[in-house]
């Protein structure tokens, strides 16, 4: 398979299109040149084109009935669609009923979940100018749980609790019964569950697929030592951890359109002491290339309750920069990232081809309109709120109109 070249940050400004138009929600193109923004400068994956490299991170909303996308859905992602973000990815959504985190998770593994998802991304792309992701993964020991807003704990027996599997029969706490160990032959089912969620996934319509192999999920159990000690193929050292997940990534491309990104998210570090680290995660990024894979999202943490992770803006985003450096792969920075300098130093000085946001969406859905008038760039807006764009009312914002 023939790759495209990794994607280095321009050597001279780029200038960002216009965005298309789209019916029932025309966005207004940009009206002047970039020329100084790295962040809002274009970006290509295979086939995909982004105009600026602003994501919005997956996010779980817990609001799903049966793993079906609900009116919530719809609201939330609708916003984001019309935010300016050149791409927005989807909340994990689980491949199998029992890989979601909590019974409120989104799924995508049922022609129920795959008719109300349809409808949401009908809506988003009816008015919304942004590209179309999903992030595909599941929840492995950490499922079966109440939701965050509830205490996070195991769901009692009386409360519908599943039975949840890993790749070592450990689970995550004293808290929580022991997960079922998966056999060999139950890792090939689990392996098509992934690409049958990939099918539907593509006759949706999505742009890109994320696989998530983070946050103390199935795939990232078997990557860590910590939650993977099978004495099989996979596991023990680096190589036979990382098979599975990688088994997964090479089903995965095997059926999803040559000119579609497939990027996966990570946990860079575990950050605990004998547990996955930087190094692995740069021979992980390797491996991911040379099977196919367009970027990695290199978020941290999540597989023991022993991690001891030093908080603040851009707190992972050495990791990101790392592995763009030494695997020669696009690379998504994620974590309190906020301040649009920031996000724009973060391309500017290579550390990452892309910036992804969650918390800093949900609190400011419009922070890419934001960024853009503190840059100097432009990000495209539904005609419905032009008037809001500062330009259109420079009394407010202290604009001399005439200049514009």
């Amino acid at each position: 398979m023939a790759l495209l070249p990794h994607c280095q940050h321009p050597a001279r400004p780029v200038a960002l299109t216009g965005a298309k138009p789209v019916p029932c929600g025309d966005l207004i193109p940009n009206k002047k040149t970039i020329m100084s923004s790295a962040l809002f400068s274009p970006i290509d994956l295979r086939g995909l084109s982004l105009p600026n490299r602003i994501v919005v991170s997956p996010m779980c909303q817990y609001s799903a009935s049966d793993g079906n996308a609900t009116d919530w859905h719809l609201m939330h992602l609708g916003q984001l669609a019309i935010s300016g973000s050149a791409l927005v990815i989807v909340e994990a959504t689980a491949v199998e009923s029992r890989g979601r985190i909590t019974p409120n998770c989104l799924g995508l593994y049922s022609d129920e979940n795959e008719a109300a998802l349809a409808q949401v991304l009908d809506f988003c792309r009816r008015h919304g100018d942004a590209k179309m992701g999903i992030q595909l993964g599941h929840a492995g020991r950490k499922a079966s749980s109440h939701t965050p807003a509830n205490g996070r704990h195991p769901l009692g027996e009386d409360e519908g609790a599943w039975q949840t599997v890993a790749p070592s029969p450990i689970p995550t706490s004293a808290r929580r019964k022991p997960p079922h160990a998966l056999t060999a032959d139950e890792l090939k089912v689990m392996a098509n569950s992934f690409v049958a969620a990939a099918i539907r996934a593509e006759r949706l319509g999505f742009d890109l697929i994320e696989l998530h192999m983070a946050h103390g999920y199935l795939l990232h159990e078997f990557l860590s030592p910590i939650s993977n000690q099978r004495d099989d193929d996979y596991g023990g050292d680096i190589e036979n951890r990382m098979r599975f997940p990688l088994e997964v990534f090479e089903a995965v491309r095997a059926i999803w359109p040559e000119e579609k990104p497939l990027g996966v998210r990570i946990s860079a570090s575990d950050w605990v002491a004998g547990g996955w680290e930087i190094g692995d995660s740069i021979e992980l990024a390797n491996q991911l290339r040379e099977r196919g894979c367009d970027y990695i999202c290199a978020s941290s943490g999540g597989v023991s309750n022993d991690q001891k992770i030093v908080l603040g803006p851009g707190y992972q985003v050495p990791f990101a920069a790392s592995i763009r450096r030494h695997a020669h792969i696009d690379t998504m920075a994620v974590g309190m990232i906020l301040d649009p300098h920031h996000a724009e130093a973060l391309v500017a000085d290579g550390e990452a081809d892309m910036v992804a946001l969650a918390r800093g969406m949900l609190y400011d859905p419009r922070w890419a309109w934001h960024a853009a008038e503190t840059l100097g760039a432009e990000a495209a807006y539904p005609v419905q709120y032009e008037r809001s764009r500062p330009s259109a009312w420079p009394e407010v914002f202290g604009r001399d109109k005439a200049a514009e």
